[in-house]
């Protein structure tokens, strides 16, 4: 099942050809006559509701919602150490994982990096695979913007101690143990989860 994520305020908008599995609280949206600005502005200040758009080729509504949006690249990590602990960041009151906007000539996995080293203060040994992509919608002055942010999976060299970057509103950043969890998931973002569970650290729901 090819399926789209979209985080709007931590509310969720599925794009899929079938309905997911798990269908508790999820609203189901019809694709006829749908605009993602009119859907945006209906949300108001509404959290953690799910919905649901099903089309035959989700890929092309999609693509279709992306042309109606200003488009923003990101990137990030999820690191580990040797000790095979995982490192997070403690920013506006919640637990988060480094990652920045793509600069300009930059590529995804380069951003990734710097983005990692800035804002923790280590040095980056490998940068692996590409774990996931996330998409975060918002407001900037009078646009909407997309949001899409590539995660990679890197490791660093023995367990380096972590620099919050404190400029960028970071205010811990720790080596946490993938049993050690909980209070990351209690209190993190939903895009957030979608790459703790592409790293593996915990099941994805079915």
């Amino acid at each position: 099942m090819k399926t789209y994520r979209i985080y709007i305020n931590e509310n969720t908008l599925v794009i899929a050809d079938k309905l997911p599995n798990y269908t508790e609280g999820l609203q189901q949206i019809a694709v006829e006559g749908f605009d993602f600005s009119t859907f945006y502005i209906g949300l108001g200040k509404s959290a953690h509701n799910q919905y649901a758009l099903v089309t035959e080729d989700p890929k092309a509504l999609f693509e279709l919602i992306k042309q109606s949006l200003t488009i923003i690249k990101a990137a990030g990590g999820l690191v580990r150490n040797a000790d095979g602990d995982y490192l997070f960041i403690f920013r506006n009151k919640k637990w988060d994982l480094p990652k920045g906007k793509v600069e300009k000539g930059e590529g995804m996995r380069d951003a990734g990096v710097r983005e990692v080293e800035e804002e923790c203060g280590v040095k980056i040994h490998t940068n692996d695979k590409k774990l996931c992509k996330t998409y975060h919608v918002y407001e900037m002055g009078t646009k909407l913007v997309l949001k899409k942010t590539n995660w990679y999976s890197m490791t660093v060299k023995g367990s380096p101690k972590l620099i919050p970057q404190k400029e960028e509103g970071i205010t811990k950043a720790e080596w946490i143990s993938a049993k050690d969890l909980k209070p990351i998931v209690k209190n993190t973002y939903p895009s957030i989860m979608d790459v703790i569970k592409a790293g593996k650290l915990i099941k994805e729901k079915v």
